[in-house]
């Protein structure tokens, strides 16, 4: 019996070598080579042999797309996130947070696909039939079109799929973690094992149009556990994101060949389930407070999807030595920077207070356009005197106190006009590219230059 050989594995781009080194000597990257079984050479039934198909070379001119080729999943956020809908022979890779919902929101996408019509086949390793079928029971009806399977060998999963009576058109495989190639000698999870799972899963997926949902687990740092190349492999790459304490959750495309990576969907959990949440700025600005000092409405992108969210600033005197700086959902430093701008250029002694800063609705939003909102909420605090109801503020802030123009100044513009706001702030640089929306919806838009300018307004 030939001796198993021991190699090293990075787990960032699957580089290998004999020996370990501090460093990846594909990626440079440091300390990321893991030990690990090299694979054996034979390969799976699957990827080699007669159940390939012969291609050939096709001129580019005969190629045909018809319409057929992409099909919906009856949840406009996740059809909106993956570019109109499934292709037909994709492989799409989710991932997200343990109890965020990737579960939930593929059997949703299931239960509408099977009420459809088509075939899929939902393929659990790490839950039972029964706790599958709980889940299923709090979401609804479901037909006969799904059919589950519990099992992690992988030459298993793929007979079942390219041989069974009921040739599946979609297959969810949860989780890829789980699942195992009996003529790899590794561990479940492992780099080796990851790897060469989603390569059989990849030619079958391509060569039998057939249409796979991968979920994968996040490390701690919030990606994809398993190598780096585990992304470049699949086609589309989808992260589930938000807090286990907030109610809403996002569904954001991180590379998608079929479609745009500047979309999200929005979702809410509840107890049958996710819902979709179709006017995100109308959810995000619910419950607001009015004529309140430190409130200010501004309009972020996320994509290019403008969502409305609301600042709010609360700043008291200090009693430490030094003043305090609190940041949830912003980034920390962008918050010192400001102030110390408005202490230089306006005049405003910020030292002797402290500062706290909330996103409110749990959002996280890193955007130089909220620079403007969260100066007119410092001010409005410190002075304790409330933003006029009804008022958008967008604007980039420089260290000299200018005020920048912002990408897509219509699309938010828009937005607020939807929402119902009559007054908005904004650069003087974007202020020729709304003049149409002006005339047509009648909002007052007033365009500054500097942070002086502002404190006049609010």
């Amino acid at each position: 019996m030939a001796k198993e050989k021991l190699v090293f594995f990075c787990k960032e781009c699957g580089h290998e070598t004999a020996k370990w080194t501090g460093q990846c000597p594909g990626c440079h990257a440091w300390n990321t080579m893991v030990e690990g079984l090299k694979p054996s050479k034979q390969a799976s039934r699957y990827v080699t042999g007669d159940n390939l198909k012969q291609n050939s070379p096709e001129k580019i001119t005969e190629v045909t797309i018809e319409a057929e080729d992409r099909y919906t999943t009856g949840i406009s956020e996740l059809d909106r996130v993956l570019g109109g809908g499934i292709v037909k022979g994709s492989l799409t890779l989710v991932g997200g947070d343990p109890g965020i919902g990737k579960s939930t929101l593929l059997l949703q996408m299931c239960r509408n696909l099977s009420a459809m019509g088509e075939r899929l086949l939902y393929v659990s390793g790490e839950e039972s039939l029964k706790q599958i079928k709980m889940r299923a029971d709090r979401i609804g009806d479901f037909t006969d079109n799904l059919l589950l399977l519990c099992e992690t060998s992988l030459d298993r999963i793929l007979d079942f799929v390219v041989n069974g009576a009921n040739k599946p058109e979609v297959v969810v495989i949860d989780s890829i973690q789980t699942v195992y190639k009996e003529n790899v000698d590794a561990a479940p999870g492992s780099v080796s094992q990851v790897r060469e799972c989603t390569s059989a899963i990849l030619h079958v997926a391509k060569q039998y149009g057939i249409s796979v949902f991968i979920v994968g687990h996040v490390t701690k740092e919030g990606v994809v556990a398993g190598p780096r190349m585990l992304e470049h492999m699949v086609d589309t790459v989808l992260y589930f994101e938000g807090d286990n304490v907030a109610s809403y959750r996002m569904l954001r495309a991180v590379k998608n060949r079929f479609g745009s990576t500047n979309e999200i969907g929005v979702f809410e959990m509840r107890n049958t389930g996710l819902s979709e949440v179709l006017n995100p700025s109308e959810y995000m600005l619910s419950g607001r407070p009015e004529h309140e000092p430190g409130d200010a409405v501004t309009c972020a992108l996320e994509g290019t999807r403008p969502i409305m969210v609301e600042i709010q600033v609360l700043v008291c005197q200090t009693t430490f030595n030094y003043p305090r700086r609190t940041a949830v959902g912003i980034d920390f430093n962008r918050i010192t920077l400001l102030m110390a701008v408005i202490e230089k250029r306006m005049g405003i002694h910020m030292g002797d207070y402290d500062a706290y800063v909330n996103i409110a609705g749990g959002m996280k939003v890193n955007e130089p356009a909220l620079d403007l909102a969260l100066v007119a909420a410092v001010i409005s605090s410190y002075r304790n005197r409330a933003i006029p109801d009804g008022m958008l503020i967008m604007g980039e802030v420089g260290l000299v106190g200018e005020v920048r123009g912002v990408s897509m100044a219509v699309k938010r513009v828009n937005e607020a006009v939807k929402m119902g706001y009559k007054t908005c702030i904004i650069p003087k640089s974007n202020m020729e590219a709304i003049e149409d929306i002006i005339k047509e919806s009648q909002i007052k838009c007033y365009g500054i230059s500097n942070i002086r300018e502002l404190a006049e307004l609010i």
